[in-house]
């Protein structure tokens, strides 16, 4: 047992904590399988990094202040047929992380457009991507304050600095000329630096109106579609159904239509 609680606290002192705590157990292990030492050291090793990795993951997503945790896996793509899921497979991938490539989700609320955001920055943090999340009129009022404190430089660092950032639910409210300004100087910065997953309810024939100031929205859009991915998501609301299932609703909720766009690439 000596020998035992001296490896254990070398395990400790080397910062493999996780391989510590589970030596004696995983000793036992191997007596009754009678591992050869090789393998037993495989196997602790393993658990350590396997431990570590967890612990990277967690800290990467908290870090990235996603809203839930929710995968392609989970995505429903049979009750949203208007979705490719051989291009959403393919965004997965992550090679247009590496183009510092765009993807937007167009498409009324509900439909799963923040999902898929979120599915594919949990790939990107799982691949060593930094990933941020936030909803577009937090960053749109983060900045207008910040550009009227005169720290708009040290903010934007914030949303410059990981590789994916995810702006959600853009369009849902109207944004004023400072609020469109702080805007395009984030996108400009970012533009061919790293990538942006944006959700919308708007086609981009409105986003002169959201912004209140056409010019400034031509010049975003010229940039964003520069090199991007769209996205068109038309179908019922995931919210929706369920309340349709429950009752509380009559008829078929399909929408029609939807927002227009089309797909972009390098």
């Amino acid at each position: 047992m000596i020998a035992l609680e001296k490896a254990r606290q070398s395990l400790e002192q080397l910062g493999l904590s996780h391989a510590a705590a589970v030596l004696e157990s995983r000793l036992e292990a191997a007596a009754q399988k009678q591992l050869p030492y090789p393998d037993f050291l495989v196997d602790l090793l393993g658990l350590e990094a396997a431990a570590r990795r967890e612990r990277y993951l967690r800290t990467r997503t908290q870090l990235a202040h996603l809203p839930f945790h929710r995968t392609l896996e989970q995505f429903d793509f049979g009750f949203q047929p208007s979705v490719d899921e051989r291009q959403i497979r393919e965004l997965a991938t992550l090679s247009f992380v590496a183009d510092a490539a765009n993807v937007i989700f167009l498409g009324p609320p509900g439909v799963g457009k923040t999902h898929l955001s979120v599915a594919l920055g949990i790939k990107a943090i799982e691949a060593g991507y930094g990933v941020y999340f936030v909803r577009a009129h937090e960053l749109l009022e983060d900045l207008r304050r910040a550009q009227a404190e005169h720290r708009l430089d040290r903010r934007m660092r914030v949303y410059l600095a990981p590789k994916v950032l995810i702006i959600d639910e853009f369009g849902v409210w109207p944004y004023d000329r400072a609020a469109a300004t702080a805007l395009f100087a984030l996108i400009s910065a970012r533009y061919e630096r790293g990538s942006i997953i944006l959700t919308s309810n708007k086609g981009f024939a409105e986003w002169g109106e959201v912004l209140g100031d056409s010019v400034i929205a031509t010049a975003i859009l010229d940039r964003v579609l520069h090199h991007s991915h769209v996205i068109n998501i038309r179908g019922e609301s995931y919210r929706l159904r369920e309340k349709k299932r429950a009752g509380l609703f009559g008829g078929t909720l399909t929408r029609k239509g939807g927002c227009r766009g089309s797909k972009h690439s390098k």
